[in-house]
């Protein structure tokens, strides 16, 4: 099964590569500034699995007329022709095959002055979306929102788990700098991760609500469980006393109103099938909504 894998990666790579400069002309000629995929993956999720199906639970709260396609600062989403949603990518169980597959069907979307904004999946699939992105982009500053760092090196034997990808992302150098907002749960193995890699923590016991000043490229990744359980209920790993809707919101204002540019984000690990009322669906719609006014504007 796993040649089987390895076979289909080889032969959608390929096509990814073939395809890549033509997607990326088209996207150039319609004035596309920003597209979204979805990234049906979880199986490198430690604990529940379900993530792979938030594309779709959040697509659908964002199209069921609760609520309009406006963002806070006024950007009519509904309006604009500069963004599309390209669908999903929908890798198999196997790790190798999979990441490399959102690797390259990432890299056929990005390009200068077309960001990407993934619905995830869990955790794992930023590691090959920065792959793909830091063949674009040089300097990165990685702004990463979660209640865990994902520094380990490995967990139960496993080094491409959810739990790990800012472990690859910083040793493969896929980035300059990375931001942590919101953790509350480090043990010390990823305290001393964090202080290897250099890595500015701004834990939520202690967190003032400012960012530190951005400039150059940022990506941006938000995992929904930075919030506390009460705002956000459809995830894995519910991690009391973490951030509200609003705190999140007023650090995406900041990074929004620096000196830098969003050349890409992910949105990761909602779970549905531990969602209320699709509250924690709306609160990534929500997310969705706000990060992709921010690309546009």
């Amino acid at each position: 099964m796993r040649v089987g894998y390895a076979r289909l990666a080889t032969r959608l790579v390929s096509l990814s590569q073939w395809c890549a400069a033509t997607v990326l002309s088209m996207a150039r000629a319609e004035n596309i500034r920003a597209v979204v995929q979805g990234v049906r993956y979880d199986a490198r999720s430690s604990f529940l699995r379900g993530c792979a199906d938030a594309p779709q639970a959040v697509r659908r709260v964002l199209g069921n007329g609760s609520a309009n396609w406006c963002t806070e600062s006024g950007v009519d989403l509904s309006q604009r022709n500069d963004w599309r949603d390209e669908g999903d990518v929908e890798p198999p169980d196997d790790a190798l095959a999979a990441l490399e597959i959102i690797d390259h069907e990432t890299a056929a979307r990005v390009g200068e002055g077309v960001a990407v904004l993934s619905i995830g999946g869990d955790h794992a699939i930023t590691h090959p979306i920065m792959q793909a992105m830091a063949r674009v982009h040089r300097e990165m500053t990685i702004v990463h929102f979660d209640a865990h760092p994902d520094l380990y090196d490995e967990l139960d034997g496993d080094r491409l788990s959810h739990a790990c990808p800012f472990a690859r992302i910083m040793e493969e150098h896929l980035a300059s700098r990375l931001i942590q907002v919101g953790v509350r749960t480090s043990t010390p193995h990823q305290r001393e991760q964090a202080v290897r890699f250099g890595v500015d923590t701004y834990e939520t016991r202690s967190w003032d609500g400012m960012l530190p000043a951005l400039s150059g490229n940022v990506y941006l990744s938000i995992d929904v469980d930075v919030l506390d359980p009460a705002f956000a209920p459809g995830v894995s790993h519910h991690e009391p006393g973490g951030l509200d809707v609003r705190q999140l919101l007023g650090a995406l204002t900041q990074v929004a109103e620096s000196d830098c540019t969003i050349v890409g984000a992910d949105i990761v690990e909602i779970n549905p099938g531990r969602d209320i009322n699709d509250m924690t669906a709306m609160v990534g719609a929500k997310l969705v909504r706000e990060v992709l006014g921010m690309m546009l504007s």
